[in-house]
């Protein structure tokens, strides 16, 4: 049990690491060409990239959005109202 916990853990940690080294990976759906072909009407723009031959990876997705979540949640200290 304490093995599989450390190769899940050392997983999820490589997998971290890995996104913040390179957050952006090649779209699976057109293999990072842009396009797609459509057997009667050629060729077409991917509609998972938009044309741009990468998505964001989902781990960086989850990490960004967690972020926003934080930096929404917490305000700075607020300055000191002058009395009057």
């Amino acid at each position: 049990m304490l093995i599989a916990s450390l190769t899940a853990l050392a997983t999820l940690a490589g997998y971290a690491v890995l996104c913040a080294i390179q957050p952006f990976t090649v779209c699976r759906k057109c293999h990072g060409t842009g396009a797609r072909k459509v057997t009667r009407h050629g060729v077409k723009v991917c509609r998972r990239c938009h044309g741009q031959r990468y998505r964001l990876r989902a781990g960086r997705r989850l990490n960004n959005h967690g972020r926003r979540i934080h930096h929404d949640g917490t305000r700075p200290n607020p300055s000191p109202r002058p009395r009057p």
